[in-house]
């Protein structure tokens, strides 16, 4: 949009709301514009991943297919994030027992 269709835009938003509900307007429009745009970036980041989900596991099947020999660089790539991925969930379960030490009470002393 250019800036004379902003300003028309503008002048008949004052008409027909007036100049007291106009900037409560304004706050609700950018605040529905900001949750659009937010929605979309959440999609874009979503189905990112899924691609890239995906992918890794074309490779995966790619370097199954193969018996784990003779692999691309990229499938080689995708085992080994994957390995990482295994290691990385696994490592916390492992380190994470909790160890109880408990000290001995000692008995309280007695009140006179």
């Amino acid at each position: 949009m250019g800036f004379w269709e902003l300003v028309i835009i503008g002048v008949v938003a004052l008409l027909v709301l007036g100049p007291e509900r106009l900037p409560g307007a304004l706050r609700s429009v950018h605040k529905t514009i900001r949750g659009v745009k937010q929605f979309g970036q959440q999609m874009q980041a979503e189905l990112s991943e899924n691609l890239r989900a995906h992918e890794l596991h074309q490779k995966l099947k790619s370097a199954e297919e193969k018996g784990l020999t003779n692999l691309t660089a990229d499938e080689q790539a995708a085992l080994e994030e994957l390995k990482q991925a295994a290691a990385d969930v696994t490592a916390p379960l492992s380190t994470s027992k909790p160890s109880v030490h408990s000290e001995p009470k000692t008995p309280d002393e007695p009140k006179s």
